[in-house]
């Protein structure tokens, strides 16, 4: 009798064992459901992520020094970077256009986000860098016109508040610039300035790729492929910007303002928009389009750090 007692026992003590581990992958998956989807805490925009890396890389590879003060700037850089998507899904469920039910998530990641660039700041300040600070003054306004954009569900296909925004986070450049070297040094304006307009040459140039994807079928049936005149048309701006960053560089490396041979990856960059231009992106879908921007902006990249140097 007691045997059999001890065997029930320890039964009930294996099912309510079993019971609890089946409530905590239960509540483990809620919580996952609730505070870890992708879309709350990671930028959705993929090719966004470029914007802030090339700056930092050319930035620290300028620097020529890799320090404790550069991990907080990264940090801090890249934390700030991310604050903005679940800032973002917070505007877009008080303005109705996500459920109410994502602002938990986007509240617990606006607090890690905002934790963690509090003490990465606090970092960069007793390593002597509170200048710094000072960057970040530009982004307030620009984060806030597009938060008012987002609530006005008009967020989208808005080029100019995009140049400015890349402008902003060009400024990662001359602050790795100056964390690398220890100290100012206004050469630092001059990354951020080349970083920025090759930037916003960029995003020129993928408007346009996209626009050229919506050409009708009934017009390529007539048409097949677009006149020249009509392909320039819709890319003298592209055009332009790389035109503009290719001419300015050549000039400015013969006067020996800056290094002889930056030119290069801007010729990239130039290349790649004369050939885009000349070959539109008909039926291309959006990834492909994507790729083959982050491909050019890596050898862009590369190349700056590598001229840059010489």
């Amino acid at each position: 009798m007691i045997l059999h007692q001890e065997i029930v026992n320890r039964h009930q003590i294996w099912i309510t064992s079993f019971q609890f581990c089946l409530l905590i992958t239960e509540y483990n998956h809620d919580m996952a459901q609730t505070y870890f989807r992708n879309q709350i805490f990671l930028p959705q925009d993929h090719g966004s992520w470029v914007f802030i890396l090339s700056p930092l890389l050319v930035g620290l590879f300028a620097g020529g020094s890799f320090t404790l003060a550069s991990l907080s700037l990264v940090i801090a850089a890249m934390a700030a970077f991310l604050l903005r998507q679940p800032v973002t899904m917070a505007v877009k469920a008080y303005a109705g256009r996500r459920a109410k039910s994502d602002l938990p998530a986007a509240r617990f990641w606006i607090v890690v986000y905002g934790i963690i660039i509090l003490l990465a700041l606090a970092g960069l300040i007793r390593a002597g860098f509170g200048y710094l600070l000072y960057l970040a003054i530009p982004g307030a306004p620009v984060f806030a016109w597009h938060l008012w954009l987002v609530s006005r569900r008009a967020e989208r296909r808005q080029v100019n508040v995009e140049l400015i925004a890349t402008g902003v986070l060009s400024l990662a450049a001359p602050a790795a610039y100056w964390v690398g070297i220890g100290r100012y040094d206004a050469a630092g304006w001059w990354l951020w300035i080349l970083v920025w307009f090759q930037t916003a040459a960029s995003i020129v140039y993928a408007y346009l790729r996209l626009e050229q994807r919506e050409y009708s079928e009934e017009y390529l049936r007539q048409v097949q492929v677009p006149a020249r005149s009509e392909l320039w048309k819709m890319g003298w701006r592209a055009f332009a910007y790389t035109t503009f960053n290719l001419v300015a560089t050549l000039a400015l490396g013969l006067t020996s303002i800056l290094p002889r041979v930056l030119f290069i990856p801007y010729l990239v960059q130039w290349s790649e928009t004369l050939w885009g231009i000349l070959h539109p992106a008909i039926k291309w879908k959006p990834t492909r389009i994507g790729i083959r921007q982050l491909i050019v902006s890596t050898l862009w990249t590369i190349t700056f750090i590598i001229t840059w140097r010489l």
